[in-house]
Order: structure tokens, then sequence, then C-alpha cells
């Protein structure tokens, strides 16, 4: 299978588009052929990994993975990836540096970006990001912030390009929850520049934001995607190759907001009778994880004393299902990071 040719449509240029030395913030970063190429060398980056024939184009690369939200696929992916093609990685969790604390962004971006050739950095507020792309002279990967998820986002389109075997433009997904958040912002972003069937389903005070929505709107009058957002469930998930869903309340909001938040979203449920409305026993189910889908966490259990709820976002009936694609979502991970990392550090 070629993701490109027939399913995006197009050639990309190769000496990796034009990205070498650049920083991607988030998907708005990229033009469609950088896009669209980082995909197709996933593509090439995973099936060299798997037949064994992995060609190491970063030797001698150090690379800092800054780390102010803790993380597990994120972390992982960056890692493996960067020992994959032979680079070096430095880890610094939340307590191992001093920015933003006695430090500012600003100088902290400078010392890194003269010890470093490249940054990852997963935070709160997205301006850090763009400050240390800014700052530090080095390549800078968004591993996440509060506004832009792009690692996430394009590794979710390629999963959709591999377990679909469909060009992107007839791909349709239905995202389902809270879209306000990075996720969600980065998949309707994501589904615009991939050209596909993008809906977004939630309570409309959970809808992305107006500035977000026009923005991916500008972007399907070049591709031709298609963008809906709504409250009705029904309407969205008709006929859907992929339903997707994240967690109702994201890392560094209050435990206030729980309450106020279940209900609000407790007909948007992922379950077996939500999955029924796709008129498809192939629907594939997608979650970037970790998902609240049973009780056998702290915070599930949590969740269940306080509230008798067994799950939130995805019932473990659906989660654990032949339809679920969630753990090659995960996989896939380190292969789109993979890609990121040599289009924009090889020389």
């Amino acid at each position: 299978m070629t993701l490109l040719d027939p399913n995006l449509g197009y050639e990309v240029p190769k000496a990796h588009l034009g990205l070498a030395g650049k920083s991607i913030t988030k998907e708005q970063d990229l033009t469609i052929d950088q896009w669209a190429g980082l995909l197709q060398l996933t593509q090439e980056l995973k099936e060299d990994k798997r037949h064994r024939r992995e060609v190491q184009r970063l030797r001698g690369r150090n690379i800092a993975l800054v780390f102010a939200k803790n993380s597990t696929r994120t972390r992982c992916a960056f890692e493996v990836a960067a020992h994959d093609q032979g680079a070096h990685v430095t880890y610094l969790d939340p307590t191992g540096s001093q920015l933003g604390h006695k430090e500012s962004v600003k100088d902290t971006g400078r010392v890194l970006g003269r010890m470093f050739d490249g940054i990852e950095y997963r935070g709160f507020a997205h301006a850090n990001i763009e400050e240390l792309a800014r700052s530090s002279g080095v390549p800078v990967w968004n591993g996440l912030s509060d506004t832009w998820h792009p690692t996430q986002s394009l590794c979710d389109v390629f999963t959709m390009l591999e377990h679909s075997g469909k060009p992107a433009d007839e791909i349709s997904f239905a995202y389902v929850g809270d879209a306000r958040n990075n996720v969600g912002n980065s998949l309707l972003i994501a589904g615009a520049m991939s050209g596909m069937d993008v809906r977004m389903v939630g309570p409309e005070s959970l809808w992305n934001s107006t500035e977000v929505m026009s923005a991916a709107a500008a972007i399907a009058q070049t591709t031709g995607a298609s963008l809906l957002q709504t409250s009705d469930p029904a309407q969205a998930l008709a006929g859907v190759d992929f339903v997707y869903t994240d967690v109702w309340v994201s890392m560094g909001e209050p435990e206030s907001v729980w309450t106020s938040r279940l209900e609000l979203l407790n007909d948007y449920q992922v379950n077996a009778s939500l999955m029924a409305l796709t008129g498809r026993p192939d629907t594939a189910f997608m979650h970037c994880l970790p998902a609240f889908h049973d009780r056998r966490t702290e915070i599930g259990h949590k969740i269940f004393t306080e509230t008798g709820r067994e799950a939130l976002e995805v019932t473990d009936e659906v989660f654990e299902s032949p339809q679920s694609i969630v753990f090659d979502q995960a996989e896939n991970r380190m292969h789109t990071i993979k890609a990121i990392l040599v289009a924009t550090l090889e020389s």
C-alpha cells in the first residue's frame, strides 16, 4: 500500500520537503505537500523497521526532551524513534529544568539550542513552544500544548490511511466529545489538510473555537475537505470509517469540573449503541490514550467510587472490541515522530 499514490493523489518532492532545520509547533507550520510527505516518509520508515533494514540518519545528533507534563506514549515514541536513528536523547522531567521557574523560556531556549540539535517540548501554554522555536535556533517539536498536538494528529491520519486502505479524500471520521482540547483542534486541522470528511460532534459549548474552525475551513477550500460541527451523534456518525474520542477532562483541569463535564457529555459516551449509529460493523474505534474505559486505575477507581460509573468516554466493551485499533494507533506515534525527526534533522 502507498499513502501518496493514489491515496493522497500527488507526488511530493524528496529532500524531506524543505523541512530541514524547521520547527513543528502546530499543523499549520506545514504546507499540504509537507504534511503529505511526512505521511509518506512515515510509511517508508515503518517498513524499514519492520524488515530490519533501517538506516541510521541521525548519528551524532543530540535531542532534548523537555516534559512539563508527564507522558507515556510521547516520551517513549521520541526516545525509541531517536535511538533507532542513532541519535542521543536527554530527558528533562517537570522538575528537571528551571524553565519558567528560575529561568525564562527564552533563556532556556538559548541555552538548550547551544547544546542540542533539536528540542521536544510537552507542556501547557502554546506560547512557550513558540518561544522555544524562536529563541533556540534549532528545530522544536510540539509534544503537546494546551492548544495543539501535531505529533498525535499526524499519527492519527497515518493510522486511518493504513487501516482503511482508501484515499484520504474518501475517508470519514467523527470525533465525539470535548472538541475544544488540543487533540480535537489538531484533528480538525489535520483532517482538513488531508482532504477528509471531518465531523466534530458534542455539546455546542464544547465545539472547536470559531478561530480554529475558520482556520480549518480555509484549508478545506484548498484540499476539498468536508467539515461538520453538530450536537447530533446520529447525524455525525452515519457511515463513518472511524469514531474517535478523548478524555472528557484534560490534564491540568481542576477536579471541580468533573461533575458538570460528566453531565454535559453523558450522551456522547462511545458505547455499543453509539457505534451502531454508524450503520457499519467495520467502523474502527480510535483514542489517543490513556482512556477511562474501566476502573483498574487509581483515577478510574476514584471515578467509580464517586459517581458509580464503570467507564467515561468509552466503554470497556468498545475499547476491547475487534473494532478498536487504539494500540496500532499508539505504535504509530513512534513511526510518525521518527519521520518528523528525520525530516527536520537530517542534513
